[in-house]
């Protein structure tokens, strides 16, 4: 008889205990301190492409001779396309 009791009073503290915690609402003191809130994405770039070598970088990054786009200045220096070789 004592069982069934004990048992009962085990289910209404589990109950208790799983509706405490429910109704609990989360503190900022409950945060780990180590959780730093990840910054916003970067807005994507616009990527140019290498008039010389055909490499694609960012459009930040690129070495301009008027309309064209170079990677470097040496490709800029060689002009669009690549060099013939012999």
């Amino acid at each position: 008889m004592t069982m069934k009791y004990l048992l009962v009073l085990f289910v209404i503290a589990i109950g208790f205990w799983m509706v405490s915690t429910r109704s609990r609402k989360p503190k900022d003191d409950d945060r780990p301190r180590s959780a730093k809130p990840t910054p916003p994405a970067a807005a994507p770039q616009a990527m140019l492409r290498c008039a010389h070598c055909g490499l694609h970088l960012p459009a930040a990054d690129v070495v301009t001779d008027g309309s064209l786009a170079y990677c470097s200045d040496a490709h800029r220096r060689l002009g669009s396309g690549p060099a013939s070789g012999p």
